[in-house]
């Protein structure tokens, strides 16, 4: 599973697997770091599912960090001689529009372009569709037409909320072996020597970032000793965070406040929340 942050993979993961493989907390906003591999028996299948981190929504693929890209590019490398399937999963709730369609085009660059012949396009949070038909959310949108065409007309819609719901799991598994049988190779293979090359950079990355962990964590030790014993005026300031869906709203607000009060939904409504910071 590829797409964007907060596309719904985790959940749908856990869906497809039929337990909770993936971690999806819903009291913070937090994404997946690393890819994960999970495995289970499912309608008579033994399936392997890859979770893998999001690049967020409207980030180049130079904008992405070299960490994530790593992750990304590494995903399909978990399950060798390679996956039967890649499923990109794309939020029906976001609008593909001219950037987010490059980026999608950017971060599937990471892999060979033999890729896209074992790709199913993957439309989670079909709740969000209402009376409409996803065909008629595609054909009312170019963007969602070129990542549709480019899979030749593959995708399935997948409704989150609705965990009982086995026929939707069915028939995404159908689909799959729908594709690959007629695919001349069942399975996007796996570049051996790019493997290696991909495992030594984790594990250099792996180190690095326990390091600038600790880092940090001593710095943020010093600083509370620093003004710990002190007293500060609580100055009441209001802010109201506006912007695009996908742009990184929540995550913004979670720094300023210090916490994670903000998270991810897919419910259209506001959200409040109140902190107070000494100056």
């Amino acid at each position: 599973m590829i797409g964007g942050s907060f596309a719904g993979k985790s959940s749908t993961g856990n869906i497809i697997l039929g337990q909770n493989a993936f971690n999806v907390n819903d009291k913070d906003d937090r994404r997946t770091t690393h890819s994960e591999i999970s495995h289970s028996v499912v309608e008579g299948r033994r399936l392997t599912v890859v979770d893998s981190p999001g690049w967020f929504c409207f980030n180049t693929l130079q904008e992405t960090s070299e960490m994530d890209k790593l992750e990304i590019e590494n995903s399909v490398n978990l399950c060798p001689p390679g996956p039967h399937a890649v499923l990109l999963v794309i939020p029906l709730a976001i609008n593909i529009d001219e950037s987010y369609l490059r980026v999608v085009q950017q971060h599937m660059s990471l892999f060979r372009e033999e890729i896209w012949k074992h790709t199913l396009v993957l439309f989670t949070y079909g709740d969000w569709l209402g009376v409409k038909t996803v065909e008629e959310r595609i054909e009312s949108d170019e963007g969602l037409q070129w990542i549709v065409n480019k899979c030749e007309n593959r995708y399935h819609v997948l409704n989150n909320k609705d965990h009982s719901d086995k026929t939707q799991v069915k028939e995404l598994l159908e689909k799959i072996e729908e594709m690959w049988a007629g695919n001349e190779d069942p399975y996007y293979e796996v570049e051996l020597d790019r493997a290696a090359e991909l495992e030594t950079k984790r594990e250099t990355g792996d180190k690095m970032a326990r390091r600038l962990k600790k880092i940090n964590e001593r710095k943020s030790r010093v600083m509370k000793e620093l003004i710990g014993g002190e007293r500060h005026p609580v100055t009441d300031i209001r802010i109201v965070l506006v912007g695009q869906k996908c742009s990184g709203k929540s995550v913004a607000g979670n720094m300023i406040l210090f916490n994670e009060n903000f998270r991810m939904t897919s419910e259209r409504a506001w959200v409040k929340k109140v902190a107070q910071h000494a100056d």
